[in-house]
């Protein structure tokens, strides 16, 4: 493919904006499937990952390419959430170009901003979509002003702020530039009934990939995959040079260390597929097979001419977790790897792909510090491994903290919660609580949007209070900020533990009696173990209680004899909410099964009873 006919674009926006939907709608409308191929009645089909499909985010950055009128379209999926911004990151300096969504009711959100300032430091030529102009509380007018200040605030040339604006309803796969007002307040695309529109913008306005086909190679090694045939792929933009199949390369390791090998096979990417190449050139990107242990970051190049390319800078991660062997009288009973090597040996592979994601070993025991870019970026990872049938322990989690000229300092984060009016309150106490700096407030069309700065630390755990509270109605997003001192940490408010005083089976007898004491998050017929905390206290003070001891049986008739046990229904927490849960002395036992929630030192918990 000539150079000036290949466009790489990334399609950026806050989650839930739209973005894998357009994907969808270009592969459609540029046949890349056939008529009868099973994607044609497909919904968000770069969205593969089943924890992806289950949840409706993109966690994964995927790659996938069109064709449009003689020209080859390299399309970058990204995913929207703060807590994968890492993915972003090392994608997006494979694009020369990027598509912004942003919703037309929700409008600028944190991760709008943050995907946008990375595109422009990395010089990208944008194009804006405001999607989902049909939603009736859309409020079309007002996101083009945000819009607008947003690129006056981010952009570092006045070049950034010549770009073109166009309406998309993504999800039937109609972009265009004019647009009717209806009675019922919603847009209506007059000018386009398909991506035409959008696709000759595209064309016009993304530049062709720089670089020179002439000059010594250089690819960055942008994204890994594994394949059980070719072992592990390579997938990275030729800034320069070209490259063939079968030819010596060279891999310029981050220490700098350079080691030679093969190009065992070349690809590029066509629609979902990859399609085996002989050459390939600057301008492309390409996925090829045969380099030992290559490492996101690293540098192919010409043996003979051996120069790297700038490392890939990656945004700190904020959040961090202990994670250990269990140890709990139940160990090893319900997964199929539970060793200290087992589990190592996952994490290390986890680290080749994962690049916001830190593995640190624990001096005093066999565990490490899972570090992260938040509770869900971690949470992914917890639940892909429980999938893949691991057992392990974790401890609560925490902010990083760090230390510059003896000053501890602490990550905060910039904060959008949008609630309905009437929860207004609520939020502003909550938020006063966890010592949050409120920047801003406003009314939107289906509440009210709040902005806040505060501390990572006081932050965790309010995106479950907020869906508790709200009943699902509230949204927050939060990207993070910067590294500040250290300040006043919130009150923690769960509620002490009732703990389990005996190995057994849960009674509704002893349920019955135990609930009046708090919630519990055990059913009647589990096997629970001394130690376990099997609900929480409506006081902060730990309590025992023996919820195995059933009625003593005699051949007395008591007044009681035929009252029912009524019981309200146990609380499952799930794992993000689990994650909240954990008490400084406690652990939470995850197995493909069961999430159990533990005392760290059972016999320290038990002594006073």
């Amino acid at each position: 493919m000539n150079q000036k006919n290949i466009r790489n674009i990334a399609i950026i926006a806050h989650v839930d904006h739209g973005k894998t939907t357009l994907v969808d709608a270009m592969l459609k409308q540029t046949q890349t499937f056939d008529a009868h191929q099973k994607e044609m009645s497909q919904s968000t089909i770069l969205d593969s990952n089943e924890l992806e499909r289950e949840k409706g985010v993109t966690i994964l950055a995927k790659n996938t390419a069109v064709n449009w009128n003689g020209y080859k379209i390299n399309i970058l999926d990204t995913p929207g959430h703060a807590d994968f911004s890492g993915e972003v990151e090392r994608v997006l300096n494979m694009a020369d170009g990027c598509i912004l969504l942003i919703d037309a009711a929700e409008g600028v959100l944190s991760q709008t901003k943050f995907v946008l300032s990375l595109a422009l430091k990395l010089k990208l030529t944008p194009i804006v979509i405001i999607n989902k102009v049909d939603r009736k509380d859309q409020r079309v007018k007002e996101v083009e002003q945000e819009v607008m200040d947003l690129f006056l605030d981010l952009a570092d040339d006045e070049n950034q702020l010549d770009f073109p604006i166009l309406y998309a309803k993504g999800i039937i796969g109609i972009v265009g530039f004019e647009i009717n007002l209806e009675s019922d307040q919603s847009y209506y695309i007059k000018d386009s009934d398909n991506l035409q529109s959008f696709f000759k913008t595209l064309i016009e306005t993304i530049p062709a990939p720089k670089g020179n086909p002439d000059a010594p190679l250089q690819i960055q090694v942008n994204s890994l995959d594994w394949d059980n045939h070719l072992g592990k792929i390579v997938i990275g933009k030729i800034f320069n040079g070209s490259i063939k199949a079968g030819e010596k390369i060279c891999l310029i390791k981050a220490s700098g260390e350079k080691v030679m090998a093969n190009v065992d096979y070349l690809f590029i990417h066509e629609g979902l597929n990859r399609k085996s190449v002989n050459k390939a050139a600057a301008g492309e990107i390409i996925a090829l097979a045969g380099l030992p242990d290559p490492q996101i970051g690293e540098t192919i190049t010409n043996p003979e001419h051996p120069e790297a390319l700038p490392q890939l800078e990656i945004s700190e991660p904020t959040v961090k977790i202990q994670l250990s062997v269990n140890t709990s009288p139940f160990a090893g009973q319900e997964a199929q790897f539970s060793t200290s090597r087992q589990l190592k040996d996952r994490l290390k592979k986890e680290l080749e792909t994962n690049v916001g994601l830190k593995v640190i070993p624990n001096q005093e025991n066999d565990g490490v510090t899972l570090i992260g870019r938040g509770e869900l970026h971690l949470a992914i990872l917890i639940e892909t491994m429980r999938r893949e049938s691991y057992e392990f322990s974790l401890s609560r989690t925490e902010a990083v903290l760090k230390e510059d000229n003896g000053q501890i300092l602490e990550p905060w984060e910039y904060v959008i919660i949008e609630v309905p009016k009437k929860m207004t309150g609520d939020v502003t106490a909550a938020m006063s609580k966890r010592r949050a700096v409120l920047i801003n407030i406003k009314q939107v069309k289906h509440g009210s949007r709040f902005e806040y700065e505060i501390a990572t630390a006081n932050l965790i755990g309010y995106r479950q209070e907020l869906l508790t509270t709200s009943s699902g109605e509230g949204v927050i997003h939060s990207t993070f900020l910067e590294f500040r001192s250290q300040g006043p940490q919130a009150e923690w408010h769960r509620g002490g533990a009732i703990i389990a005083q005996q190995l057994g089976q849960t009674t509704a007898y002893a349920l019955n009696k135990t609930q009046q004491r708090g919630k519990m998050i055990v059913d009647p017929g589990e096997q629970v173990y001394a130690g376990q905390v099997v609900g929480f206290n409506k006081r902060s003070e730990d309590m025992v209680m023996n919820v195995a001891k059933g009625k003593k049986l005699t051949n007395m008739r008591a007044a009681s004899a035929d009252t029912m046990v009524v019981l309200a229904p146990a609380w499952k927490p799930s794992l993000e909410q689990f994650l909240t849960l954990i008490a400084a002395d406690e652990m939470l036992e995850v197995t493909p099964k069961s999430l159990r929630l533990r005392k760290k030192n059972i016999a320290s918990s038990l002594k006073n009873y």
